[in-house]
Order: structure tokens, then sequence, then C-alpha cells
């Protein structure tokens, strides 16, 4: 069975390092001329799909913007996952789910079982629980060939009076959590199956990034002010598993599908051009 770091590896070459979120939130919907309910998010997210999913390396579904509908935004979830993987895309699930025991079980059986609708190639969870709470979910993803991104160094204001603060050995929190993932993916090649999430916006933290083995994903470039460029300051030596992340940016480019495709194109290249 293919790894999935070593399947996240390969489509990147494939395709460039590029990862798309599909985030159907209402000023969005509103801006491709579609109405806050349930067809316009499903015109919204088939229309990213079948303009990108052959072609983006990953494609992440924020799954609140589904959920606001009920079951039938989780209808339209599934189809969504379903779809773009059939295209060959990889779908990280942008989930944030972070629990103890059974609870986090079930997650990951709702996320990294095959037998489940709502099955993706990876999602991201939370690891303010502890990291060792995350255990099932890092187990389904061995299991599956599936994937998991661990929040570390978010750019949201608040996010550093948790992150940064400094425990008892030194540490601060999020370099605990960058060095126990580090642990975890341990001589895996090309890439360990479990990646960190960290802002594009960031700057330069003092955070050493350099024994992850894992995928680094990189939100918030384009419209929330983070640039190809500044990852170069964020993440020095481990720039080469470096996975960028737009949205609004290239959403805001539809509904026209040839419009989504040159948007992310000049995502890809500005990010290639920078990555390698």
């Amino acid at each position: 069975m293919e790894t999935f770091g070593e399947r996240l590896h390969r489509v990147v070459i494939d395709r460039g390092p590029l990862c798309v979120g599909i985030d159907p939130h209402p000023a969005l919907l509103s801006r491709w001329g579609l109405d806050d309910d349930v067809a316009g998010l499903e015109r919204f997210a088939l229309t990213v799909v079948e303009a990108l999913a052959d072609r983006v390396a990953v494609l992440k579904p924020q799954s609140a913007f589904f959920e606001r509908f009920g079951s039938r935004g989780i209808h339209i979830l599934e189809s969504t996952i379903r779809q773009s993987r059939a295209a060959g895309t990889i779908i990280l699930l942008d989930v944030k789910r972070g629990d103890i025991g059974s609870t986090m079980a079930a997650y990951a059986g709702a996320y990294l079982d095959p037998a489940s609708p709502l099955c993706a190639d990876a999602i991201t969870v939370s690891p303010y629980l502890g990291v060792g709470s995350l255990r099932p979910a890092f187990d389904a993803a061995a299991a599956h060939g599936g994937g998991v991104f661990v929040l570390a160094l978010t750019s949201n204001p608040e996010g550093a009076t948790v992150q940064h603060a400094a425990t008892a050995d030194g540490r601060t929190v999020a370099q605990t959590v960058i060095d126990e993932i580090s642990q975890v993916n341990a001589g895996a090649s090309p890439l360990g199956n479990i990646g960190l999430v960290v802002g594009a916006t960031i700057g330069d933290t003092g955070h050493d990034l350099s024994k992850v083995n894992g995928p680094l994903l990189a939100p918030g470039l384009g419209a929330q002010g983070g640039t190809p460029d500044q990852l170069r300051t964020i993440f020095g030596e481990s720039l080469q598993k470096v996975l960028p992340s737009y949205s609004r940016e290239v959403l805001s480019a539809g509904p026209d599908m040839a419009s989504l495709r040159a948007s992310a194109q000049r995502a890809a290249d500005a990010c290639r051009a920078v990555l390698g």
C-alpha cells in the first residue's frame, strides 16, 4: 500500500506544489452570483471540482461551510470528496478535530476509514489535548494510507498566547508539538504521513522545523496576505516540504472555469518559482 507521504510526494511532483481550499462561505457564494443555500453550495463545490480536481495536487474542503447546511450539506461534502479523489487529486479535509480516547477514534474512523462515505486522504487535527490524544488518528492513517496535519503555528493573533507559551523545559508549546511529530515521522521516506500546519503569514518565529520529515501545510497565501517569498523566511531549510495553500485568491476568479484554472496556475507557478 502506498503511504500518504509517498502519494503526496508523487502528486506534487506531477502537478506542482499547490493546495486550493474549497471554502464556500456566504461572501464567495454571493460573489459568484449564487444564493447562500444548498443549491448554491452544490454549484460552488462542483464547479471547483470540475475546474481543478484533475490538475492541482490537493483540494482542501473546509467542513464547517458544508456542515452549516446540515445533512444536505454533508451529502454535498461526500460527493465533493468522492468526485475529487476520482479525478486524482488528494483531498485534505479541513475539520480540525481533537479529542480523547474512543471519541478521537470515532473521528478517525469517520474521516480516514475507507468504509466511511466521508473518507478523505488526510485531515487537519488540533493537538491541544496533547499530541498523544491524536494517536487513534495516526494509527488510522497508517492502517489506511492516510495523512494527518497537526496544527502547530497558526497565523491568528490569539494563537500565539498558547502556541508561544513556554513549557517547563524552555521550549514553546508549538515546539513541543513540532518535536513530537518529528519523532512520529522518524525514518519515513520521502515524507512521513503526519504533517504540520504552519501559517504562511507568521514570519520568523524562531521555531525549528528542520527535523519534521513530513509535509508542512502553509495556509494563508493570497488574499490573506501571505506571499510565496515569505515561505523562505518561515521554513528555511525545510522549504522543500512545504505545501502552499490558497483559497480566496483562487476561488474569487470563479465561477468561470477557465478563470479558475488560470488563477490556480498562476498560484502554482509562483510557488514553484520559490519551492523548485
